[in-house]
């Protein structure tokens, strides 16, 4: 497992799901030149899949956000690293 933790604005329930989503931005509102192309987690997301994993998200508004990366290694769970930012 692979965790990246944040102190940032935090995510509401309702964007959970759609972050994952190609070209979604929770933020509308901001420019491609300083908000991204709301590629970063659908690639990442993509990526994991691909190898039989997923990944979580924990978070709320005003609180930050948690990212954890689950992957499967010879079909179990298999911890691997821990990253805190």
């Amino acid at each position: 497992m692979i965790e990246v933790m944040d102190e940032g604005p935090g995510i509401a329930l309702e964007h959970h799901e759609k972050i994952f989503e190609w070209f979604y931005r929770v933020d509308s509102g901001r420019s491609r030149d300083s908000g991204g192309a709301g590629l970063g987690l659908s690639i990442a997301r993509w990526a994991v899949e691909r190898q039989r994993g997923h990944i979580e998200l924990e978070s709320e508004p005003g609180k930050g956000s948690i990212f954890r990366i689950v992957m499967r290694k010879y079909g179990s769970l298999h911890q691997t690293s821990k990253i805190v930012r």
